[in-house]
């Protein structure tokens, strides 16, 4: 079984960073894990030219958009983490996901079919906004929502949500944040 972690935060060591790689910790050794950093990627943003519908790959010149998407379609589970921008997920993760539409989801006539069913999720995402307001419609319970609207629409079973507010006026994890994501990792 492979487990694939995406870090959607610029920063490699901030508090996105630090609960996906407990999570990582807390996967079982005979899973494959592998951790990707947005930030270390070159994807060129989406067109809208509707040319990779409905079953196509993305027809810009090859760059890690393409690449991820072979990572993704291969990984038996997913665990999405992003810092809140402007209420929704970063510009850097929905660049990758509007890249590979095809690859979650059947978009021909009809009813869109998922084409991950079946594939545990896990979602973790940060928010400046100290609680309870990171969990107000436009902070991070926005950030959350856009997030279940790719997974969901792929088939993915989201198995749990981590939400760790107040990033700003912290630089530790607190230790509940920690345990939430040690049980999900052992739940993968």
């Amino acid at each position: 079984m492979s487990i694939l972690i995406i870090n959607g935060s610029p920063r490699k060591n901030g508090a996105t960073a630090k609960i996906l790689k407990a999570i990582s910790d807390s996967i079982s050794e005979n899973k494959k894990v592998e951790m990707i950093h947005i930030n270390d990627l070159n994807i060129k943003p989406c067109m809208g030219c509707m040319k990779c519908r409905p079953e196509k790959e993305c027809v810009l010149p090859e760059d890690d958009a393409h690449l991820m998407r072979k990572k993704i379609n291969e990984a038996d589970a997913l665990v999405v983490g992003t810092p809140t921008y402007w209420g929704n997920m970063s510009g850097q993760l929905k660049i990758l996901f509007d890249r590979n539409v095809p690859l979650f989801e059947y978009i021909g006539k009809g009813i869109p079919k998922p084409k991950q069913k079946g594939k545990k999720a896990v979602i973790v995402i940060t928010s400046a906004a100290p609680w309870p307001f990171n969990l107000l419609g436009s902070q991070s319970a926005g950030a959350i929502r856009a997030v279940k609207v790719v997974l969901r629409s792929a088939g993915y079973k989201i198995i749990g949500t981590i939400n760790m507010p107040n990033t700003k006026k912290t630089t530790d994890t607190p230790e509940k944040i920690f345990k939430k994501a040690k049980r999900l990792g052992s739940k993968l």
